[in-house]
């Protein structure tokens, strides 16, 4: 489990279309003025710098295809964008924000960041970045125990951000458990779980597994957004593309990615079957 680090996949396709929704997400979050409160099961180390440990250069064919952004960059893409170039400025791509750097810039002061991390190294880098910010918590430890006792938040408000590695076969049970255990908990829960296209069972049947956890149980309902920008390969290995499953989505966000992901897919897609879908219900 502490042989993964995301650095090696900072910037990549799943991480454009992760940070896309939850740059959403928390803009939605602040349109009222009660403060909520984001956990991040999976920190990771906040921020990635390229050419340094992202040594498979994965973020070339993600946010590398994006950078600077183009002119015809749709609002939702635009948004995401505008992060990164919060790390960058307008110049070259130096810095790859992780989703802690990312919550960390759309708080206010009313707001509250807990992030865990269990790799060691990552998790000193992340508490440098966060050292002395008003609101951040910087947890040594296993977001899915640590999660429950934090939930419901005193404002009933709160996204949490579920984003394992899924090294481990047993995380797939771990993520559909902890969905349970968030909607029974805290039923108005913004719950944001990435999940990737592998060529592999049970990566292939979470999607629906999450999807029927939240039916009837999410208050807003739920989303599925995939983007598929690989094909399969005959050895079965590799990251074909990625989904996103919303518990509680905004209502503006299923028509900003029906509307985004063919977009994404054009530009990200490596093969001429890439594609964005979405799917949604209550």
């Amino acid at each position: 489990m502490l042989a993964y680090r995301h650095a090696f996949h900072a910037g990549n396709h799943a991480d454009v279309l992760k940070h896309l929704v939850l740059v959403q997400l928390l803009q939605h979050l602040n349109q009222k003025e009660k403060g909520y409160r984001v956990i991040d099961t999976h920190a990771g180390a906040g921020a990635y710098r390229v050419g340094g440990a992202s040594q498979q250069q994965e973020w070339v064919d993600g946010v590398g295809r994006l950078w600077p952004a183009p002119a015809d960059a749709p609002p939702g893409v635009a948004a995401y964008l505008e992060q990164v170039k919060a790390v960058n400025g307008a110049g070259a791509l130096r810095m790859l924000p992780g989703s802690p750097l990312i919550v960390q810039h759309q708080m206010r002061a009313q707001d509250e960041l807990h992030a865990f991390e269990l790799h060691p190294t990552d998790l000193r880098q992340l508490e440098k970045l966060m050292d002395g910010l008003k609101g951040i918590h910087v947890h040594l430890g296993d977001g899915y125990p640590g999660l429950p006792p934090l939930l419901p938040p005193p404002t009933r408000r709160g996204l949490i951000l579920i984003d394992p590695p899924y090294e481990l076969k047993a995380d797939y049970a771990r993520v559909l458990a902890t969905v349970r255990t968030v909607l029974q908990k805290f039923p108005d829960a913004v719950l944001a779980v990435w999940v990737p296209q592998l060529q592999r069972l049970e990566a292939q049947q979470l999607p629906q597994r999450l999807v029927n956890a939240m039916k009837g149980v999410a208050k807003k309902g739920w989303l599925d957004a995939s983007l598929q920008v690989a094909p399969g390969q005959d050895r079965g290995i590799g990251l074909l593309g990625s989904h996103m499953v919303v518990a509680n989505p905004p209502h503006t966000l299923g028509p900003m990615l029906a509307a985004e992901l063919p977009w994404l897919a054009e530009k990200l897609g490596q093969y001429p079957g890439a594609k964005g879908e979405l799917r949604a219900g209550a």
